[in-house]
């Protein structure tokens, strides 16, 4: 009889965690609705795809989580975190210490260097002295901003967009002189129909690590510490078992993780 309570009791406890299991709420992972390929870029039935939609799944199913993908405007995205209306962001969000004082991440799930692009008529490089005088377009609330504010203060404007296609748009129309951005996202401009008309690399930024951060990786709440842990078990876990290369070398001849 005591084995029979036992048993039932044992199956009750089990039926009760699969059902909050099943009840528990998704993780809402956070990201700007806008094309930033090859990381975001939507399909024509607008379902997003690309590298970092595929390493967030990849991660989700390491973690063992729910994971759903909450569109928020790019410069929304740490205030809807720490409101509570998204439970993390994974947005080739760059870690800075800056950032770190409102929210924490995750470790790095890919770094990359920090490009400047320009037309291809004019020959110029990417140091403050080569970009003084030029009107530079950077997207708005990012590092690259807060970097060209700091070393490009001679240039003869700053112009922030919403988002790194307009300024893409606006450097073909020659209605600017060079964007800086992630060097793979303005690789793929460069690889587009319009970029490879228009423009080529100028150069790379020299580091700073205080602006530019160590790498990229996913922003979550201070308090947050379970669910940041569990982030980092699941990157070092698709590391290591080849998911994130099987990954990565759809989309790049090379490791983006960075050293």
């Amino acid at each position: 009889m005591k084995n029979i309570l036992k048993t039932t009791a044992l199956a009750l406890a089990l039926g009760i965690a699969s059902l909050a299991a099943a009840n528990a709420e998704p993780v809402k992972v956070g990201f700007s609705p806008e094309a930033y390929p090859p990381f975001y870029s939507a399909d024509a039935s607008g379902k997003w795809t690309g590298w970092e939609v595929e390493i967030v799944h990849a991660i989700c199913a390491e973690a063992k989580f729910e994971c759903e993908l909450t569109p928020i405007p790019w410069d929304g995205l740490i205030p809807a975190l720490t409101t509570k209306k998204i439970d993390a962001i994974m947005n080739s969000m760059s870690i800075t210490e800056e950032r770190k004082k409102t929210i924490d991440f995750s470790d790095k799930y890919y770094n990359t260097p920090t490009a400047i692009v320009g037309p291809k008529s004019e020959k110029f490089g990417a140091t403050p002295a080569d970009l003084k005088g030029k009107i530079i377009g950077v997207q708005v609330s990012t590092t690259h901003s807060a970097y060209a504010k700091k070393y490009f203060t001679e240039a003869a404007e700053i112009k922030e967009y919403q988002t790194q296609d307009e300024a893409n748009q606006d450097l073909a129309a020659g209605r600017i002189d060079a964007t800086q951005a992630d060097s793979i996202a303005l690789d793929a401009f460069l690889k587009s129909e319009q970029g490879m008309a228009c423009c080529d690399l100028k150069g790379h930024v020299a580091e700073d690590l205080e602006i530019l951060g160590p790498g990229v990786g996913a922003g979550v709440r201070k308090e947050d510490t379970e669910l940041k842990e569990k982030i980092n078990a699941a990157i070092k876990a698709i590391r290591a078992n080849g998911k994130y290369d099987e990954i990565t070398k759809k989309y790049f001849d090379f490791d983006i993780y960075g050293s």
